[in-house]
């Protein structure tokens, strides 16, 4: 997001307020070395760190996943919030009043920041009000069902559980303390009967605030006290505060266990209460996806947290061919997926209520990789005893076997289907290769020529990455003179030239310009080890300069002769003719 005028002088006075290093160390562990603080990654799990703070200017970035920023950047990512969220959050650290951002947007933000406030506010009062309602001595119902799931007092305080007793006392309760009547209905605390009368959304139900990583109450869920042809679990509806699908319910407390110290993994359930009562088992590091369609959004939530995942569904779930192959979302956002298998129809809370802690040890030591576990669902929907039910069973599994990603991963596969089968293992194999489709074999790798269009891109990254760090080499070189193909690298060219002309090159300032996670973090990457310095790296530069160069000749060259075929007169061919000559003469004086 671009600043300007008193809003951007207060974005800059932020930035040089918050020191990137303490904002930093004041979520994960930092190592000095030299000018430069080390950590292990908050964005993705790693044991060696290669998250480099440069605190002379102000930036970040990881060397393993390519993440980069500054202070607000930081906050973004590690908080999950927008950009004038960040800047809200880093102005009360620092003690500063952010100012409008200009006349039309300033009003549009205190609007929408009074709207959210007050959103906000509402929900903390309501869940509030249903704590109160738990123990005023009004709610036996709610209190004799909780402790039928065996929830203790410190627990249930921890996660803020409470009750409605009614359809009508928070409505007026609300009112009673401000509240208009639309701010109740966007809330989602509130809704209209077709009569138009105000009533609790949750009427009735026990109730379980749901927070987000903020530690704000951004919705609540309900579950019936007595069977009705009602849902038994209910959310408050979507609202300004409250996704869906970008939330995890339990997340406020697994970023203080991730703070506490390293989680190695991060177990997914589907509800509230399986989170409650695994968590009471003493098993900390647990979210529910609320449903078990699970989003990339939530994947990418869980990613920042650790990169391995447990699916603890219930024994239900091997069944759900849709919501088992949804799990492939968590895949393809780089997390390691490994699937709980629960005792047939049970759910993780039966599991710790009838067997205790040790009980879902057991079922989490099990835990397997998702595609094991999608063959162990395959077996769970056939009688084996049947022959012809035997025979589909292969024909799935061996569909699932196929994959897999490694010839090796296949084998083990096909040794765990001829166990379950009795099918030997030379036969699935004949099958297998005998249905197998011809797999796309990825192109031979070829050397990457300087002068393709790749080489050109890492040519320029390495130009602007020395450039940008005032590498001694690249001091006397006029980036002016040279056409960036890439848009991001036409904004980073500009940037240095512009830093240069007023003696002020920080990179830190590109983050206001460029998305971190693009053409910048590739740039970046470059300041790792000796690949800027050196006599190497400088003869290096040398070359991509003449590369460059090389390709915007060619680049003229071909739009002249673009020219010339549509030359009408004499005059104008010879004019171009003699401009291909003069750009062909410059293109052959560069070194080869």
């Amino acid at each position: 997001m671009a600043a300007s005028g008193e809003f951007g002088d207060f974005i800059h006075e932020l930035k040089e307020r918050i020191d990137l290093v303490e904002l930093i160390g004041s979520y994960v562990p930092l190592e000095r070395r030299g000018y430069q603080y080390w950590a292990c990654c908050p964005f993705h799990h790693e044991k060696t760190p290669s998250f480099a703070i440069n605190a002379a200017d102000k930036y970040y970035h990881c060397f393993g996943c390519g993440k980069s920023g500054d202070v607000i950047t930081f906050i973004k990512e590690y908080e999950n919030v927008d950009f004038m969220q960040a800047v809200q959050l880093l102005a009360a650290r620092a003690g500063l009043e952010v100012p409008a951002y200009d006349d039309r947007s300033a009003e549009e933000a205190a609007l929408k920041k009074k709207k959210r406030d007050r959103l906000s506010a509402l929900m903390r009062a309501t869940a509030h009000f249903y704590l109160g309602n738990l123990y005023s001595g009004k709610a036996q119902e709610h209190l004799d069902y909780a402790a039928s799931r065996g929830l203790t007092p410190s627990v249930m305080k921890k996660f803020g559980l409470g009750a409605s007793l009614d359809y009508n006392g928070l409505p007026s309760f609300l009112l009673a303390n401000g509240y208009t009547p639309e701010e109740c209905i966007e809330s989602g605390a509130c809704a209209r009967t077709e009569e138009g009368k105000l009533i609790d959304s949750l009427g009735g139900r026990f109730i379980i605030p749901i927070i987000d990583q903020l530690d704000e109450v951004i919705a609540f869920g309900g579950r019936l006290m007595r069977p009705t042809d009602h849902a038994k679990y209910k959310n408050t509806r979507e609202t300004p505060l409250f996704n869906k699908s970008k939330a995890l319910y339990n997340i406020n407390l697994v970023k203080k266990e991730k703070r506490a110290g390293p989680m190695p993994e991060l177990i997914i359930l589907e509800g509230y209460m399986d989170v409650i009562s695994v968590y009471q088992a003493g098993f900390r590091n647990v979210v529910a996806s609320m449903g078990t369609s699970l989003t990339k959004e939530q994947a990418r939530l869980a990613k920042r947290y650790c990169e391995q995942v447990l699916i603890g569904y219930d024994g239900d779930f091997a069944g759900q061919k849709a919501n088992l192959r949804g799990l492939d979302i968590l895949k393809n956002e780089g997390l390691k997926v490994r699937v709980i298998p629960m005792p047939e129809g049970l759910d993780p809370d039966d599991v710790v209520r009838s067997q205790g802690a040790e009980g879902y040890q057991k079922c989490i030591d099990a835990a397997m990789p998702l595609i094991d576990f999608r063959i162990l669902a395959a077996r769970r929907k056939h009688d084996l005893s049947d022959p012809y039910e035997r025979r589909d069973f292969v024909a799935e599994a061996i569909g699932i076997a196929r994959e897999a990603e490694s010839a090796a991963e296949r084998e083990e596969l096909l040794g765990k289907i001829s166990e379950l089968s009795g099918i030997s293992r030379s036969a699935l194999q004949r099958d297998l290769e005998r249905d197998e489709k011809p797999r796309r074999e990825p192109p031979a790798a070829q050397a990457v020529r300087e002068d393709t269009a790749d080489g050109e891109k890492k040519a320029a990254r390495f130009v602007l990455a020395a450039c940008l760090l005032s590498k001694p080499y690249t001091l006397r070189v006029n980036l002016k003179d040279r056409v960036f193909e890439d848009k991001d690298h036409k904004v980073i060219a500009a940037y240095i030239a512009e830093g240069r002309a007023a003696g002020n090159v920080r990179p830190s300032g590109l983050f206001d310009l460029l998305d971190p996670d693009g053409e910048l973090s590739e740039v970046l990457n470059l300041d790792y080890g000796d690949n800027l310095d050196g006599d190497r790296a400088a003869q290096y530069f040398k070359d991509c300069l003449a590369l460059l160069d090389r390709r915007a000749y060619t680049r003229g060259i071909a739009a002249e002769r673009e020219r010339f075929e549509k030359a009408e007169t004499p005059e104008e061919k010879r004019e171009i003719l003699e401009r291909i000559r003069e750009l062909t003469e410059l293109k052959n004086k560069l070194k080869k």
